[in-house]
């Protein structure tokens, strides 16, 4: 049972029978016959579980995007209904406009929509339908939270889809001056023509040129069918924030971005997430479709407070298969993570594969470090500088080792790792 706010105001009203006649007997028969009037008109409600309500379907949603849930309230019984009603989400679905006023006959039915921005990856779910009808009086309500099932998946916002364009602009232009002629393996057949002075000898095809009166050469195309391995660290190194954001949201953000890139230009696309066990795993031959594909493998990722286990995501790397790929590791350059755990794996990486590490920097440290008017700022900027120089010391060892590294800010991170993909691309070393 809810009282209502009617119920003091009628309780205030007994003082004027109260005056009139004053005794505790009248403030006691009084108090039994607002008692005896509230619990008849709760008595009066129509019940709350007599009402039908259905919840419509949702489909994702890129988190911090607006959708909608939308539920649909029937009244079946002849009584005339007046509800509040109330649908329920948890707090990081980040529902707004919630409460709505109804008003249905009997045999009507309405729709509510409630408004939402996720604040948090993953599936987000309803908690239930609340639906409080009062009496004819209005002094007491009946209240039942129904058990209407829903949810919304949000998805990683993909922010730096805005480059794309440029990039594969960048791409189209890379494969119109690519040359045709290229020797060696690991290169796909691409025609037949006649013989020039300054062709290698090498690439004579003796048996077409028997059936032609010229000599003719085979010319060849940079291959497609490149692959294209992204590893996701989920330690607890990605767990830290640069600003408001997690790393490991920034790294998401740029794996998305070369996933899209490099499935447009022919490649395959393979997606490993994991800490101390993976914990997703895509095999995406070239879809046209990769980014939704991995942002639906995304949205259950958190950081995970252990330590990476680099063997183990070096051997589902290889699981992969032995095919040469570019490996790009998108893991926090930290020094004692990457010595401790990466370093000992990356010798077996580089013999099969060409290994990237993409890093999120954060740009506090450097402010930090610049800053020196008061001793403890002092004392900051040292402990900064001292940071900093570490992060520089492990990116020399791993270049030493023949890793490439991608260290920047959360901003530029996608873009930097898209336009280095597109310089190897370029160089031919894919």
């Amino acid at each position: 049972m809810v009282i209502t706010g009617r119920v003091p105001l009628l309780l205030a009203l007994g003082l004027v029978p109260v005056v009139l006649r004053p005794g505790l007997g009248t403030v006691w028969a009084w108090l039994l016959l607002v008692a005896l009037v509230t619990l008849a008109d709760w008595w009066l409600a129509v019940r709350p579980a007599s009402l039908e309500v259905r919840r419509a379907g949702m489909g994702p949603v890129r988190l911090g995007h607006d959708a909608q849930s939308l539920l649909t309230v029937t009244n079946p019984g002849t009584r005339s209904v007046r509800a509040l009603v109330r649908d329920a989400w948890q707090p990081t679905a980040g529902a707004s406009g919630n409460r709505h006023r109804v008003h249905l006959a009997g045999g009507d039915a309405t729709r509510l929509t409630t408004a939402l921005r996720p604040r948090r990856r993953g599936d987000l779910r309803a908690l239930g339908v609340t639906v409080r009808i009062a009496g004819p009086l209005g002094l007491a309500a009946r209240q039942t939270t129904l058990d209407v099932p829903g949810a919304v998946r949000s998805l990683p916002p993909f922010e730096s889809r805005k480059h794309l364009p440029s990039r594969l602009a960048r791409l189209r232009e890379l494969d119109g001056r690519s040359a045709v002629r290229i020797r060696g393996a690991g290169t796909e057949f691409d025609s037949l023509r006649e013989y020039v002075r300054g062709d290698d000898v090498r690439s004579i095809d003796w048996r077409a040129s028997a059936r032609n009166t010229h000599v003719v050469v085979r010319t060849w195309q940079p291959e497609r069918d490149r692959r294209v391995v992204l590893v996701l660290d989920t330690s607890r190194v990605s767990a830290a924030r640069i600003g408001d954001v997690p790393r490991l949201d920034s790294a998401m953000d740029a794996a998305l971005l070369l996933a899209a890139l490099a499935a447009r230009a022919g490649d395959r696309v393979d997606f490993i997430a994991g800490d101390r066990q993976v914990r997703a795993r895509v095999r995406a031959a070239g879809a046209r479709d990769i980014a939704a594909t991995l942002q639906d493998a995304m949205a259950d990722l958190d950081p995970v407070i252990a330590e990476a286990d680099w063997a183990g995501l070096a051997g589902a790397v290889n699981h992969l298969g032995r095919h040469r790929a570019l490996v790009v590791l998108l893991t926090p350059l930290e020094p004692a993570s990457v010595v401790e755990s990466l370093l000992p794996v990356l010798p077996a990486l580089l013999k099969h594969h060409r290994v990237v590490v993409a890093s999120v920097q954060d740009p506090a440290l450097g402010a930090m470090r610049e800053q020196r008017e008061t001793l403890p700022e002092v004392y900051a900027a040292a402990a900064a500088a001292q940071v900093l120089q570490q992060r520089r010391r492990a990116g020399e060892i791993l270049t030493a080792l023949g890793v490439d590294v991608v260290d920047t800010d959360a901003e530029r991170l996608p873009p930097a790792l898209a336009d280095h993909y597109l310089a190897l691309k370029a160089r031919g070393l894919l």
